[in-house]
């Protein structure tokens, strides 16, 4: 029996409380076609081992991504997680505990938010990080609008080396607020010119490094343009162990860096939920959405953290809100927080090292099987191949072989005529014994 706590009475009451007669008036809005004739066709009522065994059946039918040689990236990446890291988040006071609202019962909350943003500032070479966004896109669209209220412009360019994805929320936030975006063509080899784009219209800027090909990109010369025409540079990034190797946003002039913190302290989990990173310069933190921990001291002299800046509308007049965003993805960062203290600097430099090290014998390798050709010059852990065939249909002729082998782009891009290219990334958990496989499979299957 489903657990139904109202009574007819109730129903009664309710609907005579909002002048309706019968439940089915709640729907009219919707129209006929669109309504459901009849109750979907599923199963009755199971047992617990009955759904148990079922629903283990058809997750079998996956070919998860610690079963086989793995190389899909394309914004989420596959890392080893020390099991420190789990042990840890799953702790009551952390697995449990919501925005710190009262910080004389939060402190542990608000010093480890403390920490996160201490770290993102430094990995990102910024003066300022939050206390995290709900995920790289929406940290990069929360970005867009941030350089719009600081310049007083509405326009957004946005480079081709852009994630599809963020573009495209990046884009669907910017149309809400009534804000123009021009969001240049696909670029696989980074030799777009953004300097064209930019005049004293544009707000900002979007550029990502790595971009969504694999290449590295120097955004100076963009951001000395920029700031010539008075625009802002907005840096993006997908894979935040790349910070460990490359130089930092920041240093290259960004200022404001946005991206996904996933690759750090959290798994795969099926796309979510992950945690945003973003990080900007001291003089426009008061344009910076979300809420920011800060340090202070109590009335006895002592170390303390409070919620310094908190600029939602749940803080502060609507009308002077600067984001929407109502929360941040704490446990998540949590994680972060966890894994970068392990790790280190040094650490987190090493861990960089063996990700580039591992892509480039691997692209070394496929770039030897006839066909296939490595489209960058310059990457971190992933990259672009042509091949000869289009890139879904070896995608699924990989699996079969027992080889995840990365994200055709006409998955991203669909219909910009790039069937043949295929993203690859290689990161620490791969082996000689999976690049060999990899190569093996690509040599069978073309």
């Amino acid at each position: 029996m489903r657990y139904l706590p109202l009574t007819d009475a109730d129903r009664r009451e309710m609907l005579a409380r909002i002048g309706v007669a019968t439940v089915d008036e709640l729907f009219t809005d919707i129209p006929e076609r669109m309504r459901m004739a009849a109750p979907a066709d599923l199963p009755r009522a199971k047992g617990e081992m009955e759904v148990e065994r079922h629903l283990g059946a058809m997750a079998a039918r996956n070919v998860s991504a610690s079963s086989v040689p793995f190389f899909i990236g394309a914004g989420a990446y596959k890392h080893h997680v020390p099991a420190t890291v789990d042990h840890l988040i799953q702790r009551s006071e952390f697995l449990t505990s919501y925005t710190p609202y009262q910080p004389e019962i939060a402190q542990g909350t608000l010093q480890y938010l403390f920490e996160f943003q201490t770290q993102v500032a430094m990995l990102t070479g910024m003066e300022v990080a939050n206390a995290s966004m709900y995920d790289g896109s929406t940290a990069a669209a929360e970005a867009v609008l941030m350089a719009h209220r600081v310049t007083r412009r509405r326009k957004a360019v946005l480079s081709g080396g852009i994630h599809p994805h963020y573009a495209e929320v990046m884009t669907t936030l910017s149309d809400l607020a009534g804000d123009e975006v021009v969001r240049l063509p696909p670029d696989v080899t980074a030799t777009e010119d953004l300097l064209a784009a930019i005049d004293d219209s544009v707000s900002c800027v979007v550029v990502q490094t790595p971009d969504v090909f694999g290449n590295l990109r120097d955004i100076r010369a963009v951001a000395d343009k920029a700031h010539a025409h008075g625009a802002l540079l907005v840096a993006v990034f997908t894979e935040a162990v790349s910070l460990g190797l490359v130089e930092a946003p920041g240093a290259m002039g960004a200022d404001i860096v946005a991206g996904e913190g996933q690759s750090i302290g959290n798994a795969l989990s099926f796309g979510g939920p992950y945690v945003g990173l973003f990080a900007t310069r001291q003089k426009f933190v008061r344009q910076m959405p979300g809420r920011l921990a800060g340090e202070t001291v109590d009335a006895d002299g002592r170390r303390g953290f409070v919620l310094t800046l908190s600029t939602r509308e749940q803080h502060i007049r609507r009308d002077k809100a600067t984001s929407n965003i109502c929360t941040n993805s704490g446990l998540c960062c949590l994680a972060f927080t966890i894994h970068m203290s392990l790790l280190g600097e040094a650490g987190l430099t090493r861990l960089a090292r063996v990700n580039h090290a591992n892509a480039v014998k691997l692209a070394e390798a496929l770039a030897a099987v006839p066909g296939v050709k490595v489209l960058n010059e310059t990457f971190f852990n992933e990259f672009t191949l042509r091949l000869p065939k289009p890139a879904a249909a070896v995608v699924e002729a990989m699996a079969d072989h027992h080889v995840l082998a990365g994200v055709p782009v006409p998955r991203l891009l669909p219909g910009a005529g790039l069937d043949d290219l295929l993203l690859v990334a290689s990161t620490e958990v791969n082996t000689d014994a999976d690049r060999a496989a990899f190569v093996a499979a690509l040599t069978e299957v073309l």
